[in-house]
């Protein structure tokens, strides 16, 4: 499986839901869809470590690349993610340089970083690949670092230069909230804020992302420069779905 960042140097854009389940058959129907990605969600979401490996399992045999977004930036949270077999992770609330830099030193051994090294887990095929080989290729896993509020973006023009992070993510609700506006993500400061964000991103030949639950908003920010598109969440897909087949049927002539 292709590593999330080439991808997008292949395709310019990527896109993928986020995924609240613990059902791996929602991201086996998601590679069949066609997504590019799956979020598998620890921050926000119920399934735990073990849960997570047999999601992990659906992604790789499905051709989606599997995302964790980690419960927070602790060594440990990053560290597990990768070990059960994350192709990439995504870490939340990033505010600072040094936080990003710390997520880094956590997520690369050396000469990258110091993660901790352990080779009798699901990424190393529980020993089962030669050591060198498992070093390389798990320093190749790319990094998403989430921009959320007015300190990161207070801090942007020098966390975008943090060597080892591949993607820089905007979470337009934590921003709106943060800018005083909760919840409202089409609010013309946030929108002013985000179009800022992914210009500058780009004259720096930088990835950056965000997350959008409207198909008008995300045609708006794959138009102006995002690469990596987080479209909605699994439980939100399936419920706009279901009503939409309800709504047709019920008030049809």
């Amino acid at each position: 499986m292709k590593h999330l960042t080439d991808i997008i140097c292949d395709k310019g854009f990527v896109i993928g839901p986020f995924m609240k389940s613990s059902d791996p058959a929602l991201v086996e129907i998601a590679g069949c869809a066609g997504f590019d990605f799956v979020v598998l969600d620890m921050e926000h979401g119920s399934v735990g470590l073990q849960q997570m490996q047999n999601m992990i399992r659906s992604a790789v045999l499905s051709n989606v690349i599997p995302v964790i977004r980690t419960r927070d930036q602790e060594a440990e949270s990053i560290s597990q993610a990768l070990d059960i077999g994350a192709s990439a992770i995504q870490i939340p609330q990033i505010k600072t340089v040094e936080d990003a830099v710390s997520v880094v030193e956590a997520a690369k051994f050396y000469p990258m970083g110091n993660r901790g090294v352990c080779r009798f887990v699901r990424a190393a095929n529980y020993s089962g690949m030669e050591r060198t080989q498992y070093f390389k290729e798990a320093n190749k896993t790319s990094i998403i670092i989430q921009i959320e509020g007015l300190e990161a973006i207070d801090n942007f023009d020098k966390i975008i230069e943090v060597k080892g992070v591949d993607i820089l993510f905007i979470g337009p609700y934590d921003l709106s909230q943060s800018m005083g506006v909760p919840g409202e993500i089409d609010h013309p400061k946030v929108v002013e804020k985000i179009t800022e964000l992914i210009l500058k991103a780009n004259k720096a030949n930088k990835y950056i992302g965000i997350f959008t639950d409207t198909l008008e908003n995300a045609l708006l920010w794959k138009k102006t420069g995002v690469h990596y598109l987080s479209y909605s969440v699994d439980m939100g897909l399936y419920l706009s779905a279901c009503k939409n087949v309800v709504e047709q049927i019920r008030f049809s002539d």
